[in-house]
């Protein structure tokens, strides 16, 4: 059997192209799970980003701005929203999980259906108004293919076919290096049960994540395990994964800056040097800090204009000191905080997945020269401190509005540079290698699966309803089974690309792949040239 599976693991990672093409599709059926299983509007200002994604497709780039009166954690205050043109039935996006939404006991059955008439045209408005159009243009032209509900589904379709292509990337970046199973967990460790619920929305977070996790997964092999014939791809990829995290909103800049910082610290001798000589690099470069710009730009030219009336007592510590206090809460949001962040993920997957995670950055830091730990300790930190410092900063002005998934396009980094050091100091023998990263990604699958299952319960049935949702009160369309099984089938297939044997990826066009590779016992050989 293990055999068996060692050599559908082996065809599935033959060549990139496959592999790609593997991880792409696996991805898709668990963001797309994600899509078609969700309530609409279920998920965090949902109805926000597909009021500006059906605008923004429509030409609608801007608009006029409306002060809507809104309480925001707890805040009172008048938000400048946007206004747009758009049939009357997206206002009602806005109200029609109210039933439901901060009561997870509660199915969605309790929800409304929602109109799909055309005809009537009103203003709606939209906090999302301000935000770069590019992720909106890429998903919002559905709501001009089909109108009313499916249409939306469809938008969600859209996002997580984004959010897949980015991960797919990303695993064969990953699959690049000469122990490729310890850098492909760390790809699959960095993609949480939040990030893959997110890339199923119609939300721009899923998209920054997915970036997030392809600049790191590019960044570190080209400057760790530098390989001339592999270079213009990687690059390729690092441009690709920063072009889209940059243009989501322009804090990717410092995302993106704090992969390349991690990536100096721990690079080869000379490696910076050979990056710098490729033309391509160059051509990126200006291609990201066109980018970057349009980004500032953008922001800069649409102003937030809100007034909050945030309590004269909350200072800048006594925010900080909340936020520090807080730092257990928002690491359970990167694993998995589902709705409106009102059902958080079982334990099992909580405890599962830090244990993974955590279990990576201690190997790596017991073979890791002191460089390697001031990059993996600087992770950690920044993990707990950059919530600290940036909502102690903002919340006299807009109040206790951060949330883990915020952090999540820089927290991947850790469990990928984890798994690169790792492959890079650790000995081949004398650790069990291939059963310990073969258990940590079947437990991986179990937990994702717990953390749909759970998703899948709270709206189907709500917290309280039956556990083996035998009395569902709301059916997704096609039904809960056909998506339990959708998402089981893809977490588990996708544990087989820790099973494949360990040698380089064989690249496009070549015969045997480049670099080191490692033989049935273990052993190192050196495999020829292509």
């Amino acid at each position: 059997m293990t055999n068996t599976m060692k050599r559908l693991a082996d065809r599935l990672m033959k060549t990139p192209r496959r592999l790609w093409v593997v991880s792409f599709v696996l991805f898709f059926m668990l963001g797309g799970a994600f899509s078609l299983s969700t309530p609409m509007g279920a998920s965090p200002d949902e109805h926000a980003h597909i009021i500006r994604a059906a605008a923004v497709a429509r030409g609608q780039l801007g608009g006029t701005e409306v002060m809507v009166p809104h309480r925001v954690a707890s805040i009172d205050g008048d938000f400048a929203e946007t206004g747009v043109q758009l049939p009357a039935w997206y206002e009602d996006l806005k109200t029609i999980n109210s039933c439901y939404v901060f009561h997870p006991e509660r199915s969605a059955g309790c929800a409304p259906g929602l109109a799909s008439s055309e005809k009537q045209i009103t203003e709606v408005t939209t906090a999302a108004g301000r935000y770069n159009p590019a992720y909106y243009l890429a998903v919002g032209w559905t709501s001009r293919v089909l109108d009313g509900v499916s249409g939306l589904y469809l938008m969600r379709l859209a996002s997580a076919a984004i959010g897949a292509a980015l991960l797919a990337s990303a695993v064969v970046s990953a699959a690049e290096w000469h122990r490729r199973s310890i850098t492909v967990l760390g790809v699959l460790a960095a993609a949480t049960p939040m990030s893959l619920f997110m890339i199923g929305m119609v939300n721009p977070s899923g998209a920054e994540i997915a970036a997030g996790i392809l600049v790191w997964s590019a960044v570190l092999p080209i400057l760790m395990s530098p390989d001339p014939k592999l270079l213009t791809r990687r690059l390729a990829r690092l441009g690709i994964g920063a072009t889209v995290l940059i243009s989501i909103r322009p804090l990717g800049i410092i995302w993106f800056l704090g992969a390349v910082i991690g990536g100096l610290v721990l690079q080869e001798s000379g490696a910076l040097r050979a990056v710098l000589r490729r033309k391509a690099a160059w051509l990126w470069a200006l291609a990201v800090g066109a980018t970057s710009a349009a980004a500032l730009a953008w922001t800069a030219l649409h102003p937030d204009h809100s007034v909050i009336d945030t309590p004269s007592d909350l200072t800048t510590l006594k925010a900080a000191r909340w936020t520090f206090d807080s730092s257990l809460t928002y690491i359970r949001q990167m694993i998995g905080y589902f709705g409106w962040l009102d059902t958080p993920t079982p334990a099992a997957t909580l405890l599962i997945w830090s244990t993974v995670v955590m279990m990576l950055a201690m190997l790596a830091l017991c073979f890791a020269r002191v460089r390697e730990t001031v990059a993996l300790l600087g992770s950690l930190v920044g993990i707990i401190m950059v919530p600290v410092v940036a909502q102690g900063i903002q919340a006299p002005q807009l109040g206790m509005i951060w949330q883990g998934r915020y952090l999540l396009p820089f927290a991947v980094g850790l469990p990928i540079m984890a798994a690169a050091i790792c492959v890079k100091r650790s000995p081949v023998t004398g650790v069990p290698w291939r059963r310990l990263v073969a258990l940590s990604a079947f437990s991986l699958s179990l937990a994702n699966m717990a953390g749909f299952v759970w998703a899948l319960r709270r709206n189907t049935a709500g917290t309280d309803g039956s556990f083996f949702l035998l009395h569902a009160h709301w059916t997704p369309p096609g039904t809960w089974l056909l998506w339990i099984v959708v998402y089981g089938a893809a977490a588990l297939v996708l544990t087989l690309f820790v099973m494949a044997d360990d040698r380089s990826l064989t690249p496009a066009g070549s015969q045997l792949g480049t670099g080191w590779a490692l033989g049935r016992r273990g052993q190192r050989k050196v495999a020829p040239a292509a």
